[in-house]
């Protein structure tokens, strides 16, 4: 299964304009990728962990392994495109 680790922060403008864009891919894709959100003020060592130095970072996960990363903010439909092109159902 896939899945999108949202990496944020609160006070951040752009991780505030994805929000709404990624809680209507968590809405769509629930049932086939897993929608993890990471607050990096409040997790700094697994954000340091997956080298993230600018947000909003969001990182697409296949078993466990990292297959994508889109750095900033994106349209719907880059997202959309990625998770048909990784999904195997």
């Amino acid at each position: 299964m896939l899945k999108l680790i949202d990496f944020h922060a609160e006070w951040c403008p752009p991780c505030k304009l994805m929000a709404p864009i990624i809680a209507e891919l968590e809405k769509e894709y629930a049932e086939k990728v897993i929608f993890e959100k990471v607050d990096v003020d409040h997790n700094s060592d697994r954000s340091s962990h997956y080298g993230v130095l600018s947000i909003p970072t969001f990182v697409l996960e296949k078993d466990g392994q990292e297959i994508e990363r889109l750095i900033g903010a994106r349209p719907k439909e880059e997202f959309v495109s990625l998770f048909q092109k990784h999904q195997t159902i």
